[in-house]
Parts: C-alpha cells; structure tokens; sequence
C-alpha cells in the first residue's frame, strides 16, 4: 500500500482527533478500513463516556466489528494519530487486524515502538504489519498544541 494513500486515510483519522479536541478530549483518532472502506470511526472519549477503554482505537474497533457483525476483524487497517497503548495493542491482537499505521510516535506509553515492541513478542499469537510515521508531524503537533493549551489554562 503507499504511503500517499495511508496520507489519505490518515487525514481521515486527524479529522476524528479534531473531533476529540473540541470535547476537551486528547486528540487522538482512529479508523479502520476494509477493502477501501471505511467501515470504523472513532476518537478519544473516555472523559466524556466516563470509560477508560474509551480511546480512539477501541471506539473505531468496536464501530467496525458491529458494521461486519463480527468481533474479528481479519484484511483490516487500523489507523490512528498516535502509537497506541497496551490496551489497544491487545485489542488490535484480539480483533485480528491486519495492519496498523500510526501518525506520531509516543515517548510515555506507546507500547508498538517506543516501548517494548508489543507484536513482536513471542506471547502474541497474531502478527499485525506496522507503519508508524505517518503525517506524523500533523498528528504531533495537534496532540502538543493540545497539552501546551491545557499547561497555559493551569497557569
């Protein structure tokens, strides 16, 4: 797949994270494509849902598995704006997508690269195909100018 159409679908997933912004969520976004469809949306929702499993990821996860009527989720891509966390590692694993691709790396708890290279342990019994750096800088620079708002209305 290119990298000018994983651009495209990932502007898709920096919309959503927009999205997230405006509820006063930390910017993150998620979809996931079947056959070059998008067939799952999501973003960050766990203040608003009061649910901790309410990130981008899990919220585009379950919107695809219920529009295929299934919890397995196999020749999907998964894409989001940020590294995801362990948690949506695992759901990744457990819904069986194909292939993930990520906008910017996350230095605190991305667990694909920045941290213990969650599939590529021996524990993980599917292998999901990784592309991280995607619009990477868009997807950055949204989550910081995020953060540096929220430092400046502490002050």
């Amino acid at each position: 797949m290119s990298s000018l159409h994983d651009e495209d679908w990932m502007q898709s997933a920096l919309d959503l994270a927009r999205q997230a912004q405006t509820l006063d969520e930390v910017p993150v976004g998620a979809i996931v494509v079947y056959e070059d469809q998008i067939i799952g949306r999501g973003f960050n929702q766990p203040i608003l849902h009061n649910d901790p499993t309410a990130h981008a990821e899990i919220m585009a996860l379950r919107d695809a598995a219920e529009k295929l009527g299934n919890y397995r989720l196999p020749g999907t891509t998964l894409y989001v704006t940020l590294e995801p966390c362990m948690m949506c590692a695992g759901a990744m694993v457990h819904a069986r997508i194909a292939r993930l691709v990520y906008g910017a790396t996350d230095p605190k708890t991305g667990i694909i690269d920045s941290h213990l290279q969650a599939f590529e342990q021996k524990t993980v019994n599917h292998k999901i195909e990784v592309t991280g750096g995607i619009l990477a800088p868009a997807c950055g620079e949204l989550l910081s100018a995020f953060f540096q708002a929220r430092r400046e209305a502490k002050k």
